[in-house]
């Protein structure tokens, strides 16, 4: 005959036992992924290390020509920002063309030259004075863009990232260690295609620095190593199709290459 005495001291000792079994058993779930996602990284210059991307930024709008053309006032507007996906990155090493496949759904496909700085380190409400203290370094990019997907979305009033946000849309160098270059606060951009210039610029005429460009961002998210800051791109942007050659330039960094296919 079973004891009551024996049968509730078994029961609670059962019930003492399970959060420890349920803590185990969600600790070794929490530990291991049920299947491995491929961290971004983007190589830099002079190390076998390599520069694993958080998030990527890019600011719309940054060349007053730039915003003219696309039909805004850039005396009046504020800065403005939008994000890729980590996997949009299209690593081109200097000296090699990089193959860039022309997406699916748009007929409009659109270059744009752009200086990248990557952050070391972040935070919020980040001093304007104390912004450039994040970087770790600086890269040549391209934020290629379905422009007639972007127009179209937004004479919708609706979210454009279909334009911005897909697959290998953002092709880059490697990052450059700001101990080499210095900051980049001046200096020539252009963009060429098949050996005729598009774009030709000087980064100072960029309407909000990377040290405004940090600040302001972090008014809006915590910024953290790992992530980099396309800076805006200069005027003339325009269409590419399958053969063209893209060719970047910015003083100071090699040239960063793709050809359409």
């Amino acid at each position: 005959m079973i004891n009551r005495r024996s049968l509730l001291a078994a029961s609670a000792a059962a019930g003492a036992a399970a959060p420890a079994l349920f803590a185990e058993a969600h600790a070794q779930t929490a530990a291991k992924p049920i299947f491995q996602v491929a961290q971004t990284t983007i190589p830099i210059v002079g190390m076998a290390e390599t520069f694993p991307v958080r998030r990527i930024y890019c600011i719309g709008r940054n060349y007053a020509a730039h915003a003219r053309e696309m039909g805004s006032d850039p005396t009046r507007e504020p800065p403005f920002f939008f994000q890729k996906p980590t996997d949009a990155i299209q690593y081109v090493a200097p000296g090699a063309v990089g193959e860039n496949p022309y997406p699916s759904l748009t007929k409009n496909y659109h270059y744009e030259v752009e200086l990248v700085a990557a952050l070391k380190s972040g935070g919020r409400d980040i001093p304007m004075e104390k912004a450039l203290d994040h970087v770790y370094g600086y890269a040549l990019g391209l934020d290629m863009t379905r422009r007639d997907l972007q127009r179209g979305m937004g004479d919708q009033k609706k979210p454009w990232e279909i334009g911005k946000s897909f697959d290998k849309s953002a092709p880059i160098g490697p990052i450059h260690p700001l101990a080499k270059t210095g900051h980049f606060t001046k200096g020539a951009i252009s963009l060429a295609v098949n050996g005729n210039e598009k774009q030709k610029a000087d980064l100072q005429f960029m309407i909000w620095s990377v040290a405004e460009q940090i600040a302001k961002l972090s008014e809006a998210f915590e910024l953290m190593a790992g992530d980099i800051i396309y800076s805006g791109t200069p005027e003339n942007v325009g269409p590419v199709v399958v053969g063209d050659v893209i060719v970047c330039k910015l003083e100071g960094l090699p040239d960063l290459s793709v050809k359409i296919i």
